[in-house]
């Protein structure tokens, strides 16, 4: 049976509302009466009832989290991070997941906000009139999405794709394709401008853009076969399942990776160190964007607040020398122009 204030308040010697005052940290209560009462609480294993607490409060103590799949590494593993992070916060997290399902996010968010003290939301897809409409009765913080008036955390999307690219030219690829991810993605809308204008600041460089794909495994075969006839020597993909998918439909085609293609991915999955050849990929720091994340929500100031977490090009088998014939290098030489980690020539 579990043990309640009465409890507590008969063994410590105190009324039920003494009890329920030192339990809220009252300054009413004395130093050492507010000891005693916690010595008999940990002593029975007291455990508060939250739902009690909130109707009292006004407090769940819970925080909300929409994502768009959880089957997702990325996002689950993004959801752990947070979730630990809520944790030591003193809150528990409910979690929904939209299935990439956009229809779903406005009101999938009101539940949310009705049952929890703010809300996180990662990488929506509604559009900004449509998000604009969300309830603003709790804290909102958007994860990878700007949206005015709204507190927001940012991966630096740009940078890392400058990254990709300037790996891949260093490489010697003149010609480097891109397989983006959803229409409806704000991500994937700044990975294609970083990309394009990237590649329009390099010398005899040629981007091929394959269009939109879902960030899933399965859509990196039709990447990769559109990849395959544009006359790219390389890839970028939106993400890392899309890269794995695209470099095992590759190799099923007979194209040596790296010998013959190059790929790259984004986020740094832990699938990214376990595929063969392992992945190059542009990596989030998830525990820095999980623990911003939860930080931005609990400690919202009225001025909406925009923080952005770096990223790392992380070099793996997955990239290597352009196919003789093809090198940008030879281009470079001849202009005189170099490339340097981390600049655009």
């Amino acid at each position: 049976m579990a043990v309640t204030v009465s409890d507590i308040a008969a063994q410590a010697g105190v009324s039920v509302s003494t009890v329920s005052r030192a339990l809220a940290g009252s300054t009413l209560v004395s130093p050492e009466t507010m000891r005693r009462v916690a010595e008999v609480a940990s002593q029975l294993n007291y455990r508060p009832n939250l739902m009690a607490r909130g109707l009292s409060t006004g407090k769940t103590e819970c925080l909300g989290l929409l994502v768009p799949d959880l089957e997702n590494p990325f996002f689950s593993t993004l959801a752990k991070g947070i979730q630990s992070h809520a944790r030591r916060r003193g809150y528990s997290v409910l979690m929904a997941d939209t299935d990439e399902d956009a229809t779903m996010e406005s009101d999938l968010v009101r539940r949310l906000a009705s049952q929890s003290d703010g809300v996180i939301v990662c990488s929506p897809r509604s559009g900004l009139d449509e998000i604009q409409t969300w309830p603003r009765t709790v804290p909102l913080v958007l994860v990878n999405r700007l949206n005015e008036g709204m507190s927001s955390v940012i991966v630096d999307d740009a940078d890392g794709i400058r990254q990709a690219v300037l790996h891949l030219a260093a490489l010697g690829h003149a010609r480097i394709a891109y397989a983006g991810g959803p229409q409806a993605s704000w991500s994937d809308r700044t990975r294609r401008a970083a990309f394009h204008e990237t590649m329009a600041s390099l010398p005899d460089a040629e981007a091929i853009d394959l269009g939109c794909f879902q960030p899933q495994y399965h859509s990196g075969a039709a990447a990769a076969d559109l990849a395959h006839v544009s006359g790219a020597t390389a890839a970028i993909a939106y993400n890392d399942l899309v890269a794995i998918g695209l470099v095992q439909r590759l190799q099923s085609r007979g194209v040596a990776i790296p010998r013959d293609f190059s790929v790259v991915g984004i986020d740094g999955i832990p699938q990214s160190s376990w595929s063969s050849p392992t992945l190059t990929t542009v990596s989030t720091v998830r525990r820095s964007l999980a623990r911003t994340s939860v930080h931005v929500l609990l400690d919202n100031t009225e001025v909406p607040q925009t923080h952005v977490v770096p990223v790392e090009l992380i070099v793996r088998a997955s990239t290597g020398e352009a196919p003789a014939g093809t090198l940008l290098n030879q281009a470079l030489a001849t202009s005189g122009a170099s490339i340097q980690k981390g600049t655009t020539p």
